[in-house]
């Protein structure tokens, strides 16, 4: 045993001996002390004639010895691989390649734009889940089950929970929020939403929305026309005409559609507007009294209200796409005519 201790100690000199300048010392050193026929090896082999009652500490001299020849490989084995800057003579004070810049997708362009306008009126951004509960989606909102409106929005149920929904729409979120947050709440809710629908180049099975929602007192329709025009007027242009046409929404009352001037013809009538020269951009409409007392709101003392619009629909307005689909094909093709420092 003493003999191979002091072999040991010769091998540990021979390790602070060697010298490690390039990937072939590196290698002639693997195999000197840590190959399969190695020093370490060669030694572990010789426990078999060690006494019993020397076993112990002979064995932590092994484990000593081998992890300083590893600490020794290990910290030379970065700086001599053959791609290093010392084995190719690098110059590491010349510039990297260049990197392609990226640019945001067409429909964050128009999201961004449309959430820093409101941002500007006092608006908020609130998001929520969009795996949503029936609650949220529906019956909170004015729209019961059994409830016609319901029939306006074919959903995708979650097979496991038939009261999980995949949201129709960010209503949810204000929803959520009115619950939660005290009033006044003055918010924007961006998201992607979800509806059983055909995929085409008109429509598909999932979309974005932006919606806001204002609850305070004495708020009027006439608060809500004043925030919509200058939203058209920021996004479209100071031009632009505008008009609201009555509809129907479960959770407003009176509702609205707001129709602009149409981009692209002016007005004069294109295959956009469906030579109407005009384009529906949004609805819009008061809280419905029933749903702020649904959230535990006194509708006779709080009053609000709520727009809508479809990220894609604006889009299709700035950039006059003729395929709603290429939005969500990843097709670099079309992605890189898009581009934007916001």
């Amino acid at each position: 045993m003493e003999q191979v201790l002091q072999q040991i100690d010769q091998y540990k000199k021979e390790i602070d001996d060697w010298v490690i300048a390039s990937a072939e010392d590196l290698e002639n050193y693997r195999i000197r002390f840590l190959g399969s026929k190695g020093v370490v090896k060669t030694l572990f082999g010789e426990m078999k004639n060690v006494p019993a009652q020397d076993k112990r500490s002979f064995g932590q001299v092994l484990n000593e010895f081998k992890q300083l020849a590893e600490a020794k490989y290990e910290g030379a084995k970065g700086l001599t691989s053959d791609g290093a800057p010392e084995a190719q003579g690098m110059d590491l004070t010349l510039p990297g390649d260049a990197l392609p810049m990226g640019t945001r997708h067409p429909l964050s362009l128009v999201r961004n734009r449309i959430v820093s306008i409101y941002q500007r009126l006092g608006f908020a951004v609130a998001e929520g889940p969009e795996i949503e509960d029936d609650w949220h989606n529906f019956t909170a909102l004015n729209m019961p089950e059994n409830h016609p409106a319901r029939d306006m929005q074919d959903t995708f149920y979650v097979q496991r929970h038939p009261d999980w929904v995949l949201r129709t729409h960010t209503s949810s979120v204000q929803a959520r929020v009115l619950e939660t947050s005290p009033l006044p709440v003055r918010i924007i809710c961006p998201g992607r939403v979800y509806r059983n629908e055909t995929v085409s180049a008109r429509a598909n099975c999932f979309f974005h929305q932006v919606e806001g929602l204002y609850v305070d007192k004495d708020v009027s329709f006439a608060d809500l026309k004043q925030t919509v025009y200058f939203f058209v007027r920021e996004m479209f242009g100071k031009d632009t005409k505008v008009r609201f046409r009555p509809s129907y929404f479960p959770f407003t009352e009176p509702s609205a559609e707001m129709d602009i001037s149409c981009t692209v013809c002016g007005g004069a009538g294109c295959s956009l507007c469906k030579h109407t020269g005009w384009v529906e951009i949004m609805g819009c409409g008061m809280v419905h009294p029933h749903l702020l007392e649904n959230l535990g709101i006194d509708s006779t003392v709080y009053t609000g209200f709520a727009f809508g619009m479809g990220v894609e629909r604006i889009a299709q307005l700035n950039y006059v796409v003729n395929d709603l689909r290429l939005y969500a094909q990843n097709d670099l093709r079309f992605l890189r005519q898009f581009t934007s420092g916001a």
